[in-house]
């Protein structure tokens, strides 16, 4: 079912709008996202999100911690490239299940990506986590990784060492 619709200036457009178009306008006004009050705060906690990463990271690195990723997944690459993060000097691999990922590196960071059996390997003591939504199931695979001291790190939606 197709209705009249209305331009972001509120004017109606001669274009029909689909029924599919109000229900996501729907959800997205459930949601909060058509109020302007999320986008003016999405910059701060950001740079907050930022800000404790690289701290954390630099922490680390001072103190000789050994600091590895785990998931080459493009949501880790948005937050290492916003970040600022380059080649080894702060995260020493990535490990990833793919055989198409491994043997390559991370775009723009240069980090290397890894077989999981690196992990293993070089027994870091943090491995951060970056596809945080799939944290449960990743911990559940590197729960070994505990019995050398290992943490388990997710930089979203805030820094949590776990």
């Amino acid at each position: 079912m197709r209705s009249p619709s209305t331009t972001v200036a509120g004017a109606l457009s001669t274009k029909p709008r689909l029924a599919s178009v109000a229900d996501v306008l729907a959800k997205e006004e459930r949601a909060g996202l058509r109020a302007r009050d999320i986008y003016e705060q999405f910059q701060p906690r950001i740079d907050r999100i930022r800000a404790d990463f690289i701290g954390f990271l630099l922490e680390q690195r001072a103190a000789g911690a050994k600091v590895a990723g785990y998931g080459a997944a493009a949501k880790g690459n948005t937050l290492l490239n916003y970040c600022g993060v380059k080649g080894r000097e702060l995260i020493d691999f990535v490990a990833d299940a793919s055989p198409h990922k491994q043997g390559r590196f991370l775009p723009g960071s240069r980090i290397p990506v890894v077989a999981p059996d690196r992990v293993d390997e070089e027994k870091p003591d943090f491995i951060v986590i970056f596809p945080w939504n799939l944290f449960d199931e990743v911990t559940a695979q590197l729960v070994h990784a505990r019995g050398w001291g290992a943490r388990f790190v997710t930089a979203i939606p805030e820094l949590r060492v776990r």
